[in-house]
C-alpha cells in the first residue's frame, strides 16, 4: 500500500501542477482585460479594445485547456483518494460544488460574450461581459483556495457519523483566515504571471519592430502591473502567509528554512543544502535574526526547529520542500528587480531602445510559472504528512482498491495526453502571437501596426 500511495501522490501532483499552468494566466489576464476594457469605454481609445480582442483569444485558449486538464482531478478524489473523500467530502465538497455552480458557470457563460459579442453587446455590454469573466475567474480561485485552506488550517467543523467530519460553522469555514491570506497571495502571483506574459509579447513585437502601438501598450501595463504585483506578492501577502505558517505549521517553517535546532535570534537562510541525515545545513549563507523577525516580529523571538517535533510529524520530503521554497523566494526577489528596472527605463523613455532588457523581458515569461509551481509545492509539501493538517494523515486517504499498477498506468496515460495537448496549445498560441493584434475584416478599425 505504501508503494501505491507514492504513485497516487505523484499522479495527483502531476495533474494538478500541469492544470495550474493555465488558470494562473487566465486569472492574471482577467484583471488586465478588465482594466483595458474600462479604459476603452471611458477614453474611447480603440487601442485598448484591440488589446482586449487579441488577449481575449489567448485567454480563451488558456481557459479551454484549464477545463480539460481540471476535469481528471475531480475524478481522482473518487478513484485515488476515496478514503479522504469519505472522511471530508461533506466539507470540501461544498466549496468545490460552489466553485462549479457559481464561479465556473459565471466565467464560462460570459467568456463567449467576451470573445464574440463585442458588436452585438455594444461597449457597455461588452465591458460587463469582461467584468463578469474577471469576477468569475477570481471567485473560482477563492472557492478552490477555501478548500485548500481547510486542508491547511481546518476550522468550523466537528466529528460526524461513521468516521466523517461535517461543517458546524459555515461562515467560519468560508471565511477561514488562512484562505484570505492565501487568496491575496495567489491572485497577486497570477497577476505576476499575466504581466510577464503580456510584457514578453510586447518585448517580442518591439524587438521585431511590428505592432508597435500594441507593443507599447503591453510594455506599459505589463511592467507597471508586474512591478506592483511582484511587490505585493512579497509584502504584505507573502509576509502574512509566512506568519500564518509560523503560527499554525511551525514544523513546516523549520523544514522550509532547513532549521534543525530551536532557539532565539533565528537566522534567515539565503542559500545552503539541507543534510537531513546529519540534521544540519551545509554551506549556509544566513542573515542573523531575520527569521525571528519575519515570523514573529522581533529579532530575539524563539523559532522552533525540527528537533522540537517527533520525526513522524516532519514533512516527508524536507529537501524538496526546502529547495522549492527558496526557488520561489529567490525568483520573487528577481521579479521585483526586473520589473523595477523595466519600469524605470520606461518612465525615462528608454525601454523600447534598450534591446538587452527587451530580450530579458521576452525570455523571462516562464519564470513566474516556475515560481508559482515552487510556491504550491512549498505549501503542499509543508502540510505533509497530513491531508488535513493535524486531523487526517495522507497515508490514510488513498483508495485501498486502486493499486500501484493502476495509478502508474493512468499516470503514463496522462503524461502522453497532456504532452499532445501541450504541443497543440503552444502551436495555437504561437499562431495567435504570430498573426498579431490585428482586428478582423469586420472591424472598422485600423490595424495599429507600425513598421519600425
Amino acid at each position: 500500500m505504501e508503494n501505491a500511495l507514492f504513485w497516487h501522490r505523484l499522479q495527483f501532483a502531476f495533474t494538478i501542477t500541469y492544470h495550474y499552468l493555465f488558470p494562473q494566466l487566465t486569472m492574471g489576464l482577467a484583471l488586465i482585460l478588465m482594466i483595458w476594457k474600462y479604459l476603452a469605454l471611458h477614453t474611447g481609445d480603440d487601442l485598448y479594445n484591440r488589446g482586449v480582442r487579441f488577449w481575449s483569444r489567448i485567454f480563451g485558449l488558456n481557459f479551454a485547456l484549464g477545463v480539460v486538464t481540471g476535469l481528471p482531478m475531480a475524478f481522482q478524489f473518487g478513484t485515488n483518494w476515496s478514503n479522504f473523500t469519505k472522511f471530508s467530502g461533506g466539507i470540501i465538497g461544498q466549496t468545490l460544488a460552489m466553485e462549479g455552480m457559481f464561479a465556473f458557470f459565471l466565467e464560462s457563460a460570459f467568456i463567449g460574450a467576451m470573445l464574440w459579442g463585442e458588436k452585438r453587446l455594444g461597449p457597455r455590454g461588452h465591458f460587463f461581459a469582461v467584468l463578469a469573466v474577471f469576477v468569475g475567474s477570481w471567485l473560482s480561485g477563492y472557492f478552490i483556495l477555501v478548500t485548500n485552506a481547510f486542508m491547511q488550517h481546518p476550522v468550523g467543523y466537528q466529528a460526524g457519523p461513521e468516521g466523517t467530519i461535517q461543517v458546524t460553522d459555515f461562515a467560519a469555514f468560508l471565511l477561514n483566515p488562512w484562505a484570505g491570506v492565501v487568496f491575496a497571495h495567489n491572485m497577486m502571483a497570477a497577476v505576476v504571471t499575466g504581466s510577464f506574459v503580456v510584457t514578453s509579447v510586447g518585448a517580442l513585437y518591439a524587438l521585431r519592430g511590428i505592432h508597435l502601438e500594441q507593443a507599447r501598450l503591453y510594455l506599459k501595463w505589463g511592467t507597471a502591473l508586474g512591478l506592483a504585483s511582484s511587490v505585493l506578492v512579497a509584502f504584505p501577502t507573502g509576509d502574512a502567509q509566512a506568519k500564518m505558517v509560523a503560527h499554525h505549521q511551525p514544523v513546516a517553517l523549520a523544514a522550509m528554512e532547513g532549521r534543525f535546532e530551536s532557539g532565539p535570534n533565528a537566522e534567515l537562510v539565503l542559500i545552503g543544502q539541507p543534510n537531513v541525515k546529519e540534521r544540519r545545513l551545509d554551506n549556509p549563507v544566513r542573515l542573523p535574526g531575520m527569521l525571528s523577525f519575519l515570523a514573529y516580529g522581533t529579532f530575539h523571538s524563539d523559532v522552533a526547529g525540527l528537533d522540537a517535533y517527533p520525526e513522524d510529524q516532519w514533512p516527508d520530503n524536507i529537501e524538496l520542500l526546502y529547495y522549492s521554497f527558496h526557488i520561489m523566494a529567490g525568483l520573487g526577489t528577481l521579479f521585483i528587480a526586473i520589473m523595477g528596472l523595466a519600469t524605470l527605463l520606461r518612465l525615462r523613455g528608454q525601454l523600447e531602445t534598450t534591446r538587452p532588457l527587451l530580450w530579458l523581458l521576452m525570455l523571462a515569461f516562464p519564470f513566474p510559472y516556475i515560481a508559482t509551481t515552487a510556491g504550491w509545492m512549498s505549501a503542499e509539501l509543508g502540510r505533509q504528512p497530513w491531508l488535513i493538517y493535524g486531523l487526517f494523515r495522507t497515508s490514510a486517504g488513498a483508495s485501498p482498491t486502486v493499486h500501484s499498477g493502476d495509478a502508474l498506468f493512468t499516470l503514463v496515460g496522462f503524461c502522453g495526453l497532456y504532452f499532445v495537448l501541450g504541443v497543440l496549445f503552444l502551436y495555437m498560441v504561437g499562431r495567435e502571437i504570430h498573426n498579431g493584434p490585428v482586428p478582423s475584416d469586420s472591424d472598422n478599425t485600423t490595424t495599429g501596426v507600425i513598421r519600425g
